[in-house]
């Protein structure tokens, strides 16, 4: 197949790119290399995908020097007009669109970057699926999207009206869009409520690679809702296998949908909804216990009230996607957060 990649600079992104690379795919990755978060670890992981960090700013076309399948080009998805162009040379089979601004407690500061991103971004990427047809539509939404919900586990069948945060509330405008031109213009789309994703190569504004750093530079946590918190933890590979596994298979529309009692995470058009996360919520105390381990050294923890825009807990119903497509999380959190600091060890120890 031919694949468009979105967000191949960032934490899933680059690893479902080099992962259908491997497999023998012909992958288009792009990203804009925004200043979100430090640009460094952006070009780190291009670089360990065989993508030259000068030309990877450039702009120009770059052939990955690992995977032969492998071209990165720097294009933003908020241009439509580079987009269009993009689909228009390229024809391609499928499309997995993991570009977005992240971040609930961004979101608070900066909230027309995510209308930007994710809002604007997800139009331009729908329109041009609908010129130029794909045979599937796979795009990231997000466990924020359940905000005040309080029935766990989450299921893609319950209703999600009550984001709690703008990012939150974008990722469900990104599953509602998707219906609209699935409905109109039958586009097989998949939305994947990604729950929690960590791991090597994570992002520096999650809790796992805040942590580290702080009790390694012997500075203080923040913890949040006095370690009153849940989180179903996610690792990168168990994440990017059940993306893979969703890509392949496009969605059918369901024959039996009724309009009178709706089921939010199915369709008579071509559209499915999926949580993908561990299924196995972990106690932040517990996840903090995890990572004293793993560094030997005890943090010093500042206990503070819940954030805004934050929740207590979170936990994926992933039944559905078990019985579709046979996904099964296999790494713990004590192997997850090991993994991860020894990834953080080698790779600062390289970027001082």
């Amino acid at each position: 197949m031919k694949v468009l990649v979105t967000g191949t600079a960032g934490f899933i992104g680059s690893v479902v790119a080099v992962k259908l690379a491997q497999r023998g795919d012909e992958i288009v990755g792009i990203d804009s290399i925004n200043e979100y978060y430090d640009v460094n670890l952006k070009y780190g992981r291009l670089e360990r995908d065989g993508i030259d960090r000068n030309n990877a700013a450039s702009g120009k076309w770059v052939e990955s020097k690992e995977y032969p399948s492998y071209r990165f080009i720097r294009v933003n998805v908020e241009d439509g007009s580079k987009l269009e162009k993009l689909f228009a040379v390229e024809k391609f089979d499928m499309v997995c669109h993991l570009a977005a601004q992240a971040g609930v407690r961004y979101s608070l500061a900066n909230p027309h970057s995510y209308i930007r991103a994710n809002v604007t971004g997800f139009l331009n990427i729908l329109e041009c699926c609908r010129h130029h047809p794909v045979r599937h539509l796979v795009f990231a939404s997000s466990s924020s999207v359940y905000g005040l919900n309080e029935k766990y586990p989450f299921s893609p069948r319950d209703n999600v009206d009550h984001p709690v945060s703008l990012y939150g509330a974008s990722k469900k405008s990104n599953e509602l869009m998707a219906h609209a031109y699935s409905h109109l213009f039958g586009i097989p789309a998949t939305g994947l409520r990604y729950f929690t994703v960590y791991g090597p190569w994570g992002r520096p504004d999650m809790a796992l690679f805040l942590f580290t750093r702080a009790i390694l530079d012997g500075k203080p946590i923040d913890v949040y809702n006095n370690g009153r918190m849940k989180r179903d933890f996610t690792y990168i590979d168990d994440i990017v296998e059940g993306t893979i596994r969703v890509l392949d298979r496009p969605p059918q529309g369901h024959p039996n949908w009724n309009g009178r009692n709706p089921d939010p995470s199915r369709s008579r058009s071509p559209y499915r909804i999926y949580n993908i996360g561990n299924n196995a919520p972990v106690g932040l105390m517990e996840f903090i216990a995890a990572i004293e381990k793993a560094l030997g050294k005890v943090a010093k923890k500042n206990f503070l009230p819940m954030q805004p825009g934050d929740v207590p807990a979170t936990w994926a119903d992933v039944e559905e996607l078990v019985e579709d497509f046979g996904y099964a999380p296999a790494v713990s959190i004590e192997q997850g957060v090991e993994k991860f600091i020894k990834w953080y060890k080698q790779f600062y120890e390289n970027h001082p």
